[in-house]
């Protein structure tokens, strides 16, 4: 059966008009759509924060559960239904402070479920305190001198909680957005995408230098696996490898060439390079990564847990609760 975003809308979105929240649901039911697993067989559960609101605006099977713990409650949905589509949504707040145990484990167990951060560096809900994910000396209602602080990268800790898969995308950037939601459906195992927006009433303006087309132009760089990692508006720049670290070159310029530029390998085990692309930014000379920046397939939890139960029961004497009642002696009360 075709679908379209209209089979996976569902009620009227309260969010504030601009926010980040408003363009990404849009590209989650654009994607549902094309990816074409039915309404019946998705499940979109999420923790406490504006962003977790998303459930309520979703025709599928949907869970706002408790602060921190979405991906808890969607492990447990993934392990007992294998053939459920689980997308969890959690901000900054939700998925990486109270919910940061379960982040990282979820990663670790590598469990087949589509995660997605939408990252705006505040907590927006409870009116504007500083996150996990703001920079130091950034001013707030719970920082008014400015946090002292370093914030959490989540590229940075999804990678040492041996993540297999990281994606990012700017919440504006609908295109984007829709592509790597479905290369994160098709990893087979647990896959993050960071989705970067604005809070338009706390922290407006967090991504401005990469919100617009042209920003993003001038200032990001969609990485694409198998193709050099070039960028700028005229794909005029480039990157290359220095010692252990990138630079940023200038094609055409001391000789360099299209054929000096590194290519992008987001199938490499080695995530050496991968995060070095995940970490760059432009306070330090270097361009945003945009893209589905690791895809690296494993073994995952859920059919691991399913597969050893499997092989467990084929062993015992009794499979259901009444053939166990029968291994032991049995009396007749007459």
């Amino acid at each position: 059966m075709n679908y379209t975003a209209n089979d996976f809308k569902k009620g009227q979105p309260r969010w504030c008009p601009g926010c980040g929240d408003h363009f990404f649901l849009a590209s989650l039911q654009k994607a549902m759509a094309e990816i074409g697993v039915p309404p019946y067989q998705t499940a979109v559960i999420s923790g406490i924060g504006c962003s977790s609101r998303l459930p309520y605006y979703v025709n599928t099977y949907a869970m706002q559960t408790i602060h921190g713990r979405a991906a808890a409650i969607a492990t447990g949905a993934k392990v007992v239904n294998p053939n459920l589509t689980v997308w969890q949504i959690s901000g900054d707040g939700d998925g990486l402070a109270i919910g940061g145990n379960h982040f990282i484990h979820a990663m670790r167990r590598n469990i087949n479920l589509n995660m997605i951060l939408l990252n705006n560096r505040i907590y927006g809900l409870t009116k504007g305190q500083y996150s996990p994910t703001s920079p130091r000396g950034f001013v707030s209602k719970s920082s008014p001198y400015g946090t002292v602080e370093d914030p959490f990268r989540p590229a940075e800790l999804c990678f040492g909680a041996r993540g297999r898969f990281f994606a990012r995308s700017v919440a504006t950037d609908g295109p984007e957005t829709i592509a790597i939601l479905k290369a994160a459906h098709e990893h087979h195992g647990a896959s993050v995408c960071e989705i970067l927006q604005n809070c338009v009433i706390f922290n407006n303006g967090a991504y401005d230098s990469i919100y617009k087309k042209e920003g993003r132009a001038r200032n990001a760089i969609y990485v694409r696996h198998g193709q050099p990692l070039i960028f700028g508006e005229n794909n005029e720049y480039g990157l290359m490898q220095e010692g252990f670290g990138l630079k940023v070159v200038k094609i055409g310029e001391n000789g360099i060439t299209v054929d000096d530029i590194l290519v992008h390998d987001a199938h490499c085990e080695d995530n050496t390079l991968q995060l070095k692309l995940a970490m760059m930014d432009n306070e330090h000379g270097f361009p945003v990564a945009l893209g589905v920046i690791r895809d690296v397939e494993a073994p995952t939890y859920d059919e691991a847990v399913n597969e050893q139960i499997a092989e467990v029961s084929k062993q015992k004497k009794y499979h259901n609760f009444e053939e166990l009642l029968e291994t032991n002696d049995i009396w007749e009360v007459k």
